[in-house]
């Protein structure tokens, strides 16, 4: 009888054990291919912490795929299954959808939106409330991408920047470009697309300009079409920049903006101090601080160009 009682004793010793270990939701508004980076580098963060998944924690993964009508649904599904934490990764409508859904359970979120002029936070400092996290230099480095690739081209005159016009920043992106433009003797074309036909449609408008080079705007709706705009950029030969790695490990010929790996460790860690006690409310928003160039020197070679050594020289990675 003794061994009986010990043995059913089991199974409720086991499932008391697993309702100690807390679920982290993961919500991305990109697809399961282009989130692999970043969740290896968010499961380092929690490591560094001291969390390892599967061991004294699980981990929720859910992926709107640039759909960001689901984003209500995912957290929705997240908070059902009692999440105590939720973190929000790309387009702000996954933060505001979450803040939507819960003022308790803490939010830790990665943008590269401006999150007290979004309404994520109070202040930068003290944010207050239940969410908290860690910016990207976005619209920051644009005008540094129109420098590298006038580096690269010094003859291009004609220059395309496709920017997402359904993200209020678009406009600051574009005139902050046009500045800059004149200063260099560029002539700027502005193409808008925030669905899969219109950034066809803006490819073969860039045919029709005859564009030297294309610069893809941090906009988080491109980051899911990483490898539908570099496949365009290889049909139509146009030489072209984007932020994240992703871009040029397709195909693209540049990369230059926020490294990942950098971005979502900070994400882990601060995710795993919360488990730890942390308020989100006293927990500045970060910011990943650290860029990173990448060089795809074999879509170079195939587009006839130098890259310039001293550029070479700079780069993080080169793709050969």
């Amino acid at each position: 009888m003794a061994l009986l009682g010990g043995a059913a004793a089991w199974p409720l010793a086991a499932r008391a054990q697993r309702a100690t270990v807390p679920m982290i939701g993961v919500l991305f508004s990109e697809s399961s291919v282009t989130s692999e980076s970043r969740v290896r580098a968010f499961r380092q963060g929690l490591s560094d912490i001291g969390y390892v998944e599967g061991r004294n924690v699980t981990i929720e993964y859910r992926w709107a795929d640039g759909q960001y009508d689901r984003l209500p649904m995912l957290v929705a599904d997240l908070m059902q299954r009692q999440a105590a934490v939720i973190v929000c990764s790309g387009a702000v409508n996954g933060v505001l959808a979450a803040k939507a859904a819960t003022k308790t359970v803490p939010i830790v979120f990665t943008t590269g939106a401006d999150p007290v002029e979004a309404g994520l936070v109070a202040s930068l400092s003290r944010p207050g409330g239940n969410a908290t996290g860690v910016t990207v230099l976005a619209v920051e480095l644009v005008a540094k991408k129109l420098e590298l690739l006038h580096e690269v081209i010094p003859t291009a005159t004609v220059i395309g920047v496709l920017v997402n016009p359904a993200n209020k920043v678009a406009e600051t992106v574009a005139k902050d470009l046009d500045a800059l433009a004149r200063t260099l003797g560029l002539q700027l074309h502005i193409l808008r697309a925030s669905n899969e036909r219109e950034i066809d449609d803006a490819f073969s408008t860039l045919a029709q300009l005859r564009a030297d080079a294309l610069l893809i705007g941090p906009f988080a709706y491109f980051n899911n079409k990483s490898d539908q705009i570099a496949a365009l950029t290889l049909r139509y030969a146009i030489p072209a920049i984007f932020q994240y790695r992703e871009f040029a490990a397709a195909g693209g010929l540049m990369s230059y903006g926020t490294s990942i790996a950098d971005l979502y460790r900070q994400a882990g860690i601060y995710t795993g101090r919360i488990l730890k006690g942390d308020k989100p409310a006293n927990l500045p928003v970060q910011q990943a601080t650290k860029v990173e160039l990448i060089i795809n020197l074999k879509t170079a070679k195939a587009f006839g160009l130098t890259v310039p050594p001293s550029l070479l020289a700079r780069a993080d990675e080169v793709i050969e």
